[in-house]
């Protein structure tokens, strides 16, 4: 799978749950944009999907984890929250 390089650097990215199943790039990211990616990669609608971000666009700043559900689970099959919900990560701040 995919490895992330920041200007030629391998990326240690420990938070992850699965490998990145895709590959793109190399990409450079133009002035006052950035490249964002989710940590649920092969499921995330991120800039891998479409592009770079104008900063313009940037309007907060992610300060807690409200929900999760365990990788593949689905968030609106409420009978099985009590195995799919990650507990530990129910509002967790964001570091």
């Amino acid at each position: 799978g995919g490895k992330l390089y920041v200007d030629g650097l391998l990326r240690d990215e420990p938070f992850l749950s699965q490998p990145t199943l895709y590959e793109y790039g190399p990409a450079v990211v133009p002035p006052g944009q950035y490249f964002v990616l989710g940590d649920n990669r092969n499921n995330s609608y991120d800039s891998h999907i479409w592009g770079p971000l104008p900063v313009e666009n940037i309007i907060g700043r992610a300060q807690i984890i409200f929900f999760s559900v365990a990788e593949g689970e689905r968030a609106w099959e409420i009978w099985r929250w009590p195995w799919t919900v990650r507990w530990s990560r129910l509002l967790s701040i964001v570091r």
